[in-house]
């Protein structure tokens, strides 16, 4: 195992270091290095980065660098990429990256060669989309399906969602579909409202299929086709399919096994878009655009592998994080995508990294005296410029950005998207270099105005540069904040596997629910404040 972090001598020098370079402006780094502009770039798999307009010199990256070697971040790499168990909490491998693995490539969990497997539930889901989208599957009175409702919550919902969302320009436009993740009843209402179920399809997303709010969604749509079919329960089969593990509990359900694709322990859930979780993408844009997604994934994997930390994306993005984290007490990063199809991706980014990387104890139960997992956010531009970017250029807390353009538009129509793109540059602009109280006055500002009107600059940036959103360039978009995630998960020594926060919420629920909808008067042993909230409840549903 590494030293401690702040045992590590990089730590100690970045620490240094950051004394140094923390009064230092953009406008005089770029002034004092005029290449650097030519210099703090990298691109892999179609992605160009540019971070020259980052609070960094030549030292911070190497020094970065040098932690990330201290930390045995290659080792590590090497490790999950080897299939060892570093998700040590769980005693678990981390493979996501055999879900996208070309055919005849071997990883192995546990000696075994998972890659056959893999493409077996690839080829499954593949012939069943096929049947979905050209009609050959017929629902129980005979009609084809027009309409499939995902039901997931967590990583078995936002992947599906962000993706569809994301490549909604290469869907099949004759197929309708919907997500249902909240158990609140009006997702499920909504998403169902105007949909015919002799037309629909549901698939039922659960690992164990027990999930509470996956289940009681799926339930309730089982009662909504029953309803439909006149409660015969051999319609189920024709309206249900399963991605799952537990096989008698989908059986119990109603739904025919041959119709459940498996995943497996060592797939997380907010890594498991492009697993069988994927199979509504699949049906949506069709299994050879899903393929080239999966070879966008691959790609970026390979680089990350591979590629020396001067030169990797991911690294470079997970150390500039930890950086700003850390050293400048950054607690948010912000993601920007110009592509209004990219919408959802920040959402999805949430789970990805405050799930991964929300942790207060180091891989071998140490409290930390550091900070770990920054708060990701974000909006499409331009939209965010006319609402939060107000506090990004003029307020008082430091908020890294990653803006991500893309030189062809899926969509060209007249000059929208040369004005999309020189948003892009634009922000980063603004942001990096802002507005001196001199040129403030230079323009004119009255005396009593110019403080209002100067941008302090030095906030920095990324900028990510594709050549369009395609399946492919998906894929490496995911794959560099999964390994982004890795990198700062390996820095700060956590487990970016594991998400114990989420189960004490989810077992007080339980007890709360019950007590909620008990016919008698429950005993309640909470707090006062949960006791009080209980008793008003209950009062209102009499």
């Amino acid at each position: 195992m590494p030293r401690p972090l702040r045992q590590r001598g990089a730590w100690s020098r970045l620490a240094e270091h950051y004394q140094h370079i923390r009064g230092r402006h953009l406008r005089e780094l770029f002034a004092d290095d005029p290449d650097r502009s030519a210099r703090f770039t990298a691109q892999a798999a179609g992605i160009f980065l540019d971070y020259s307009k980052n609070r960094v010199t030549d030292e911070t990256v190497q020094l970065l660098i040098e932690l990330a070697g201290e930390s045995g971040l290659r080792e590590r790499i090497d490790a999950m990429f080897a299939g060892e168990k570093i998700n040590s909490t769980e005693g678990r491998a981390v493979l996501h990256v055999a879900l996208r693995a070309p055919r005849g490539e071997r990883i192995s969990a546990d000696g075994i060669d998972v890659v056959p497997a893999v493409h077996e539930v690839l080829g499954r889901m593949a012939e069943f989309a096929d049947r979905i989208r050209s009609g050959k599957w017929k629902g129980h009175t005979g009609q084809s399906i027009r309409n499939v409702v995902n039901i997931g919550i967590g990583g078995s919902d936002l992947g599906p969602v962000m993706a569809y969302e994301a490549l909604r320009a290469y869907t099949d436009r004759n197929l309708v579909f919907r997500f249902v993740s909240n158990i609140d009843g009006t997702d499920f209402a909504e998403a169902t409202r105007d949909l015919d179920p002799a037309e629909t399809l549901f698939i039922v997303s659960s690992k164990t299929f027990t999930t509470l709010e996956t289940m009681t969604n799926a339930s309730t749509a089982r009662d909504w086709v029953l309803e439909s079919f006149g409660g015969d329960k051999s319609a189920i089969a024709k309206h249900f399919v399963a991605v799952s593990t537990n096989a008698e509990a989908v059986e119990e359900f109603g739904i025919d096994v041959m119709n459940m694709f498996g995943f497996w322990d060592w797939v997380g859930g907010r890594y498991s878009m492009d697993s069988a979780i994927g199979l509504s993408t699949m049906i949506a844009i069709g299994p050879e655009h899903f393929r080239e997604m999966l070879d966008g994934f691959h790609a970026v994997d390979e680089h990350f592998r591979t590629a020396p930390f001067e030169q990797n994306l991911p690294v470079l993005l997970g150390l500039l994080t930890v950086w700003y984290t850390d050293f400048f007490g950054a607690q948010t990063q912000a993601v920007l995508p110009y592509d209004q199809y990219l919408k959802r991706f920040p959402a999805y980014l949430q789970q990805l990294t405050m799930e991964s990387n929300g942790k207060h104890v180091t891989i071998t139960g140490e409290q930390v005296d550091y900070a770990t997992g920054p708060v990701y956010w974000g909006e499409p531009g331009t939209n965010g410029q006319h609402s939060f970017y107000q506090l990004i250029h003029q307020g008082t807390v430091l908020i890294p950005a990653d803006f991500i353009g893309f030189l062809h538009s899926l969509n060209p129509i007249g000059p929208h998207h040369d004005l999309l793109t020189a948003n892009v540059f634009a922000q980063s602009e603004a942001l990096a270099f802002g507005k001196t109280a001199e040129e403030v006055r230079a323009e004119g500002t009255a005396d009593e105005l110019v403080a209002h009107r100067v941008f302090e600059g030095n906030r920095p940036s990324n900028t990510l540069l594709i050549d369009r959103l395609t399946p492919f360039a998906l894929g490496t978009l995911v794959a560099l904040y999964e390994h982004s995630v890795f990198t700062q998960g390996t820095i700060w020594s956590v487990n970016s596997f594991d998400q114990w926060g989420v189960e004490l919420g989810k077992v007080l629920a339980k007890t709360v629910a019950g007590e909620l909808s008990s016919e008698v008067e429950p005993e309640l042993r909470h707090d006062s404040s949960t006791n009080a909230l209980i008793r008003r409840y209950r009062a209102a549903r009499r």
